[in-house]
């Protein structure tokens, strides 16, 4: 039987975060660029340069950033998460049932019985 989580976050937190980001590309008039393709493409890039910031570290590395490293890491992790709140307000997602239902879907996928512990992918589990 797969396990319920419930995230404790507030829808509306979110949706007044992708309201202000609408705001701020409507009065650069951005809004006209910002297609589900495009946006695709910039967060991409964004993840990218995310990427970059970790490429090269040891994992204790990864999970000890210097402050500047560190300062860069959040200002990347917030270009990612913008972006992909825009992709999703303009795809008519709501992010956070999106994101209920990816964890149920995981939940049944991965049941504690058989991958804790385990980096394995759901179909390679015994």
């Amino acid at each position: 039987m797969p396990t319920t989580i419930t995230v404790e976050t507030s829808a509306n937190d979110i949706k007044k975060l992708q309201d202000a980001l609408a705001e701020f590309a409507q009065q650069r008039n951005w809004d006209q660029f910002h297609t589900p393709k495009n946006l695709v493409m910039a967060l991409s890039g964004e993840v990218g340069e995310l990427i970059e910031i970790f490429q090269w570290l040891t994992p204790e590395q990864s999970q000890q950033l210097p402050p500047q490293k560190k300062q860069h890491a959040s200002e990347e992790i917030a270009d990612v998460m913008m972006y992909l709140l825009r992709l999703a307000d303009k795809c008519d997602i709501d992010v956070m049932q999106a994101c209920q239902e990816k964890i149920q879907q995981n939940a049944a996928k991965y049941p504690i019985s058989k991958c804790y512990g385990s980096a394995k992918k759901y179909n390679e589990l015994d």
